[in-house]
């Protein structure tokens, strides 16, 4: 009896956006293994603005 091809894992690791300003870890994503570092605008609640967050792993 063969094996059927099954659904392969892809490689997913959780990175947080933590904010320039302040330091917090405001947001967690699960995003795929490589590229380059997320930089994003995103809301931070300390400051009640937009403010640029930066990729960090755990």
């Amino acid at each position: 009896m063969a094996k059927s091809g099954g659904k392969k894992k892809k490689k997913v690791e959780t990175v947080f956006l933590v904010c320039e300003e302040t330091g917090d870890y405001n947001y967690t994503l699960r995003r795929r293994v490589g590229g380059e570092k997320l930089k994003l605008k995103r809301y931070c609640p300390r400051l009640r603005k937009h403010t640029l967050h930066v990729e960090k792993k755990k």
